[in-house]
């Protein structure tokens, strides 16, 4: 089973992140943050991946350091949970529709950190949640999952759409880059020999 339990403990936030990347889609969330434990739970059913994540933050200042904080954590479980990466596709992308909505994401568990990122939000709100915090998520994933992600929104009117889409599209191309490529069993994806 290729799963990982991480806890981050800091002055803003208690952030705990058990995942197995060979599930079926199961997720408890709670992370006070209404709208994100939403697009995490998208993660979850779209990715198959059994995701079971709490965090108590200092959301009476701001949501930022819990979105953060869940985007870091979760980053780090995956580390954990892909190991020495053997066997592993390594590259996933998926392209994710919700009505008006179209979004890309294309991800590398290349072991070099990057994010390229571009979502033109028709508001700076999906309720309470304020729309530069996704960028916050991934910028804290990227960092410390080691992958390179583009993740493009292509089109789109409503933010909750364009947001949706972008995590539904995360989810997919996260399983696809963490399955097993049974033609590649037991080697590391990389010329290098290691990632």
């Amino acid at each position: 089973m290729r799963t990982a339990d991480i806890t981050r403990n800091t002055n803003e936030t208690r952030v705990r992140v058990s995942i197995n990347l060979d599930g079926t889609g199961r997720q408890t969330i709670n992370t006070g943050v209404p709208f994100l434990d939403h697009m995490l739970d998208q993660i979850a059913r779209h990715g198959l991946i059994d995701l079971d994540i709490h965090c108590d933050g200092d959301t009476e200042i701001d949501d930022h350091h819990t979105v953060e904080d869940v985007g870091i954590t979760l980053g780090q479980a995956f580390a954990a949970a892909v190991g020495d990466k053997s066997g592993l596709r390594r590259y996933g992308h998926s392209y994710v529709p919700l009505d008006e909505a179209l979004s890309r994401v294309v991800i590398d568990f290349s072991g070099r950190p990057g994010l390229y990122y571009h979502i033109p939000f028709t508001r700076s709100h999906i309720g309470r949640f304020d729309v530069d915090l996704a960028r916050e998520f991934f910028q804290g994933f990227v960092n410390h999952a080691l992958v390179t992600m583009h993740i493009d929104n292509l089109r789109g009117e409503n933010s909750h759409h364009q947001c949706e889409t972008v995590f539904k599209a995360f989810g997919r191309a996260l399983r696809m880059a963490t399955e097993f490529d049974p033609r590649n069993a037991g080697v590391v994806p990389s010329t290098k020999g290691v990632l």
